[in-house]
């Protein structure tokens, strides 16, 4: 794997001013800092051999020559990064214990110990995904963090460094903006919530319009009362349900993924009472799942959001094509894989998995079976090709051990439907064939693929370049329109990583699916 590039490491040393971590503000040198002794605490290299435990920590001293690094100086740029890793919403994870009533030694060796685990946290995340999740094959970065801090701290570059790890994209700055205000206005509010209660249709005056009104004004979907050219309204008998409110809350349900049609139902009120302690948990396991990753994905491939349920297909770098999908529903989660697709299929069969050959289909006649084209075949359910397969006209494979993969489908109203964790596994692409054809000619196969099309039999067309595919898990990430978007938690995914981040066991609102088709 490429290691993640040190991109601070090279700046010019007559350059004193760095962007410090993700707030995009320009921080100078704090003049009590340039003050600090630059050399470290004269310690024997036998003291810091007695001290160091930790393997990672004897591999630091091994490559600093079993030497004392931490002087006044560089100790306090650990500090001080380290005071503001909220920036990477890390501020409830505890790096660095306390360091007094610690001999010399003790104090370096801790010293040392936060400053690699930060770093590690930064490259690579707090939590590995591998061990939370049964398939988990996204490639993590892979840095020298020890050949790292030394030269860093030789360099006096201790906080350029540290801030080189992270991701360097305008979502990840954006997130950490986001973080940072959510976790302020959490600091700040004092909002009762808003009761359920009968439909608020626009139009309609209810009592709870002004507290809704608050919600989307703290969610930016309004402006503030003192902007407003109206006053905004009032509880008592109730305020009316106006115009203005009812866009706003369209936009409130379009960017939660939420039917938006501004009636304010059951669903809507469980988001608006989502508090900015709410959002600010959900945000800091957003910015983990982005450490967890290459910081240099392939510039041609295909993301697939599946807490979203869409696609989007990158080529040199840019979106260029982004369309629903159906994905696992809960239970039959679709994995988070980094795969590739090599080729397409015209007129697949579907081999019935024998999960759902012993589920949904069991006990079906023979009449079914006719009508869905289903045969028995050594011992398996094989549905036969055409435009009632299960799998659709076209199939896109994937190179995988579990047999995940792109799919066209005959349930085509699936795709309209705002949660869209639907399906056994796979994910099923809207206007699939349009998708295909889209592929096919820029892999310069668009005659093969015509005529495997018009076989009307199963047919394989192989791509001359296969093309990276990755299956992600984000519930809030940067829209094309530069808007931080949330979506609810279907699979109940990021309970796991918000604690291990240092935030509670609440799952938040997840997704049930109704849905009960045997598509894959």
């Amino acid at each position: 794997m490429t290691p993640v590039p040190l991109r601070l490491i090279q700046i010019l040393p007559v350059i004193l001013v760095l962007t410090a971590g993700c707030s995009g503000s320009e921080v100078a040198e704090p003049e009590a800092q340039s003050k600090l002794s630059d050399v470290p605490p004269s310690i024997s290299a036998a003291e810091l051999e007695g001290e160091s435990q930790a393997l990672h920590v004897r591999d630091f001293y091994a490559k600093a020559g079993w030497a004392a690094i931490w002087s006044p100086r560089t100790e306090q740029a650990l500090t001080t990064a380290l005071e503001q890793r909220s920036g990477h919403g890390l501020d409830r994870v505890q790096f660095l214990p306390d360091l007094s009533k610690r001999s010399a030694a003790a104090r370096e060796i801790a010293l040392t110990g936060a400053a690699l685990m930060f770093a590690d946290a930064l490259a690579r995340g707090v939590a590995d995904p591998a061990k939370l999740y049964k398939n988990y094959t996204h490639p993590r970065p892979e840095v020298d963090l020890a050949s790292g801090l030394v030269t860093a701290v030789r360099a006096g570059r201790v906080a350029a460094w540290l801030d080189s790890l992270t991701p360097d994209t305008a979502e990840y700055r954006a997130l950490a903006d986001a973080y940072r205000q959510q976790q302020k206005a959490a600091s700040q509010e004092n909002v009762a919530r808003i009761a359920s209660g009968d439909l608020i249709r626009p139009g309609d005056r209810d009592p709870r319009i002004a507290q809704i009104v608050t919600a989307l004004v703290e969610n930016r979907y309004l402006a503030a009362p003192g902007a407003a050219s109206e006053p905004p309204p009032q509880a008592g008998d109730g305020a009316v349900y106006s115009a203005d409110i009812v866009t706003a809350v369209k936009a409130f349900q379009h960017d939660y993924d939420i039917a938006d049609d501004g009636v304010i139902g059951a669903d809507t009120l469980a988001i608006l009472n989502v508090r900015p302690g709410d959002r600010a948990r959900s945000i800091a396991v957003a910015m983990e799942r982005l450490r967890w990753l290459t910081r240099e994905p392939a510039a041609t491939r295909i993301d697939v959001n599946t807490a979203a349920a869409e696609l989007t297909y990158f080529r040199d770098g840019k979106p260029v094509d982004q369309r629903n999908v159906v994905v696992g529903k809960p239970g039959n989660e679709t994995p988070q894989l980094s795969t590739s697709m090599f080729r397409l299929v015209a007129n697949p069969t579907w081999t019935v998995p024998k999960s759902i050959q012993q589920g949904e289909l069991a006990g079906k006649s023979a009449a079914y079976f006719r009508r869905n084209n289903m045969s028995w075949r050594n011992g398996w359910i094989v549905q036969g090709s055409g435009p009632r397969n299960s799998l659709g006209l076209v199939k896109f494979d994937l190179q995988n051990s579990l047999a995940i993969y792109l799919h066209d489908t005959p349930a085509k109203s699936l795709f309209d439907r705002h949660q869209r964790q639907l399906s056994h596994g796979c994910v099923r692409v809207s206007d699939a064939l349009g998708f295909a054809q889209m592929l096919a000619e820029q892999q310069g196969i668009t005659a093969q693929w015509s005529r495997a099309r018009a076989t009307g039999k199963i047919a394989y067309v192989k791509f001359p370049q296969a093309i990276p595919v990755r299956l992600l898990y984000r519930t809030v990430y940067v829209s094309k329109a530069n808007q931080v978007t949330y979506r609810t938690d279907p699979y109940g995914w990021n309970v796991a990583v918000a604690e291990a981040l240092g935030f509670g066991k609440n799952a938040g609102k997840r997704f049930r699916s109704e849905i009960d088709d045997i598509g894959p």
